[in-house]
C-alpha cells in the first residue's frame, strides 16, 4: 500500500507561453502539492515541479522539460499523483478520496446500499457518489459526520444515516 499513488492535483492548461501551467491542488494546503517530490501521471511519466506563483482559481508552475506553451496546453486535464508514502499520515477522522472509492456503504439499520464509487468536492465540502443496488443507479450524500457516523476502512464499510426523506 506504501508504493500506491494519491492524486494531489491537475492540470487546468497552460499559463503564459513559456510553458507554464496552471494548477488545480487537491492538498488541505494548496501549496503543498509542489512537497512531495517528483509528481507522476496515469500513464507513468514523471516531472519535477516547481510552483512559481498563484494565478486564478490555482497556482503557477513549472514541470521538468515542458517548456513551451503548445507542451503545457497538451497537459491540460492530466491528474497529478505521489507515492501515498511521501503523504502525510492522517488523523483517525480524516481520509484521502482513494481510500473511501470502492468501500460498502450500508444504511444505520444494517442494509447494504451500495459501493461508493466517487468523491466529489465542488467548493462546499466533500459528496460521496455511491452506486446503489436496486433500481435506482446513484446517489449522492455530503460526507459529514452527521450523514457518515461510521467509516471502517479495515472493515471495507461506510455507515450512513439517511437524511429524512431519502430511506
Amino acid at each position: 500500500m506504501s508504493d500506491e499513488l494519491i492524486c494531489v492535483g491537475a492540470i487546468a492548461g497552460s499559463f503564459g507561453v513559456q510553458g507554464e501551467v496552471r494548477l488545480k491542488s487537491f492538498c488541505t494546503e494548496a501549496a503543498d502539492i509542489a512537497a512531495y517530490g517528483p509528481v507522476f501521471t496515469k500513464d507513468g511519466r514523471s516531472f519535477t515541479l516547481k510552483l512559481t506563483r498563484p494565478v486564478a482559481g490555482g497556482l503557477g508552475g513549472r514541470l521538468s522539460g515542458v517548456t513551451n506553451k503548445e507542451d503545457a496546453d497538451a497537459l491540460k486535464g492530466t491528474e497529478l499523483f505521489v507515492p501515498r508514502a511521501k503523504l502525510p499520515k492522517l488523523p483517525d477522522d480524516e481520509f484521502y478520496h482513494s481510500d473511501l472509492i470502492g468501500l460498502t456503504v450500508r444504511d444505520t439499520g444494517g442494509e447494504t446500499l451500495g459501493e461508493v464509487i466517487s468523491v466529489h468536492n465542488h467548493g462546499a465540502g466533500d459528496i460521496l457518489e455511491i452506486r446503489l443496488n436496486g433500481p435506482k443507479s446513484a446517489l449522492l450524500l455530503p460526507f459529514t459526520l452527521a450523514t457518515v457516523p461510521t467509516v471502517d476502512l479495515a472493515g471495507g464499510l461506510i455507515i450512513v444515516d439517511l437524511p429524512e426523506g431519502l430511506d
